[in-house]
């Protein structure tokens, strides 16, 4: 032992620090080379997952991006639609509009005359009839006809809207017109065009109705030319007596295709 120790001092300092620092070194080494492959085993484990992640990511992306695509193709052909719907709807109001002008449910106004029909204050002579000095529904009746032939588009008599369907008759000593009872005097407004009058004037039944009514018996008839003439809606109850909806018919589904091949023609 005693040789031992002497070899081991006469080794100079400076190599005994030397090979402590070596051994040292050695041992940080070895310690690094072992950490290492279980820093890279957990980096790889971690990053497939991670990239497979991001993949279905990308693929939820490029997904939405097709939707939204044929979301704006479908809110474009929509838009197509919409206009083509709005021309179909403005093209059918504009007829149920005529139509309704036509059948007088709306109330109408513009340049026409009213007349007036009054009974004869002339005294009625021994003999004659008193309903000849009376104005009857004749005598409307021939007025709103001849303004009709003279050119005019709405007619009422006492406000109430003359239609395809209004009937004047005489009722006891008042005048019926429509469902409505009628007293003198009688104001049978019309709209037309602005020589309404002139025709009027022009026509021969006016014109016959005035010698038969006005001068043989003192009917009075006065007219008023007027640049605003007022024509209400017609306020009667509409009976359809032969018409009624119209009934179509669901299309047919279509059958779906066949799956049955078609044998081929042979050469």
């Amino acid at each position: 032992m005693s040789g031992v120790g002497a070899r081991i001092r006469a080794i100079p300092s400076w190599q005994i620090t030397l090979g402590a620092a070596l051994l040292a070194l050695g041992f940080l080494i070895a310690a690094q080379l072992q950490s290492e492959p279980p820093r890279v085993r957990y980096t790889t484990q971690e990053r497939q997952p991670l990239v497979q992640t991001a993949l279905g990511l990308q693929a939820q992306q490029e997904g939405l991006k097709a939707t939204i695509l044929a979301a704006r193709d479908r809110i474009g052909v929509l838009e197509q639609s919409s206009r083509g719907n709005e021309v179909e709807v403005s093209r059918l109001n504009t007829e149920l509009d005529a139509a309704r002008m036509s059948a007088g449910l709306i109330a109408l106004h513009g340049p026409g005359l009213v007349i007036r029909l009054e009974d004869s204050e002339e005294h009625v002579p021994p003999g004659g009839a008193a309903s000849d000095y009376l104005v009857s529904a004749r005598d409307i009746r021939t007025v709103v006809e001849e303004l009709w032939l003279a050119g005019a588009e709405a007619v009422a008599v006492n406000t109430e809207r003359m239609t395809v369907s209004s009937a004047i008759v005489d009722i006891g000593g008042s005048i019926l017109v429509n469902s409505a009872y009628l007293a003198p005097p009688y104001d049978i407004a019309a709209i037309g065009p602005k020589d309404l009058y002139d025709r009027l004037g022009h026509s021969q039944g006016f014109i016959d109705l005035v010698r038969a009514r006005a001068q043989a018996f003192g009917i009075r008839i006065r007219f008023a030319e007027l640049d605003d003439v007022v024509v209400p809606a017609y306020a009667g109850t509409l009976v359809f007596r032969f018409g009624g909806p119209v009934q179509t018919a669901a299309p047919a589904p279509t059958p779906p295709p066949s799956t049955t091949p078609t044998p081929s023609a042979s050469k």
